[in-house]
């Protein structure tokens, strides 16, 4: 992690980990790509290696980000997903050029057409996106209990009832609060 920028939360699941990089939603909102060197290290850690971002190109990621927490907050409250974020979340991915590749080991990975092909790596999200929107990921979208973040993720879980987006951060702060209000009522 870059000195005086907040850790990446890394989940699973590309897309929504993408919406992840703005956090705390509801409550004060935590911006982990404010500039364009961070919206690169995010990429290289979730194997989508570029070496460089403009600010033009940290505005289109950050359209697609909320193109697809609308739709995906649409999805998990099972309503329409909005017409623009479908829109946008489209032309991200027709704009990609990435080509997955398998390595020796068994592993895909992805590559992109030039080292600078940030629009690449946001197509290879716009097409994450759209698997897990059209219900292709096994899984169902929802949203974090947490009234601060709400969150989209894909609950992967066998019950489908996870509540958290990560037990670490929402879970744990949500759990610490009951513990503190119990402990409040009972003294």
């Amino acid at each position: 992690m870059r000195a005086g920028f907040p850790g990446f939360r890394l989940g699973s699941v590309l897309a929504t980990s993408f919406t992840g990089t703005l956090s705390e939603r509801r409550g004060d909102a935590v911006e982990r790509i404010p500039t364009p060197q961070r919206l690169v290290d995010w990429l290289v850690v979730n194997g989508l290696d570029v070496e460089s971002c403009t600010e033009a190109q940290l505005e289109l990621a950050r359209e697609l980000r909320e193109a697809i927490h609308a739709a995906a907050t649409a999805a998990a409250m099972q309503e329409a997903l909005p017409a623009p974020a479908v829109e946008v979340i489209n032309h991200r991915s027709s704009e990609g050029r990435a080509v997955a590749v398998l390595t020796p080991e068994g592993d895909r990975r992805w590559r992109l057409s030039s080292p600078d092909g940030v629009e690449d790596a946001l197509g290879v999200i716009a097409a994450d996106a759209i698997s897990i929107l059209a219900g292709e990921r096994d899984g169902k979208l929802a949203l974090c209990a947490s009234p601060t973040c709400r969150a989209a993720f894909l609950d992967t879980s066998q019950s489908r009832t996870r509540r958290w987006c990560d037990m670490n951060t929402c879970g744990n702060r949500q759990k610490k609060a009951r513990f503190n209000a119990n402990q409040r009522k009972n003294s």
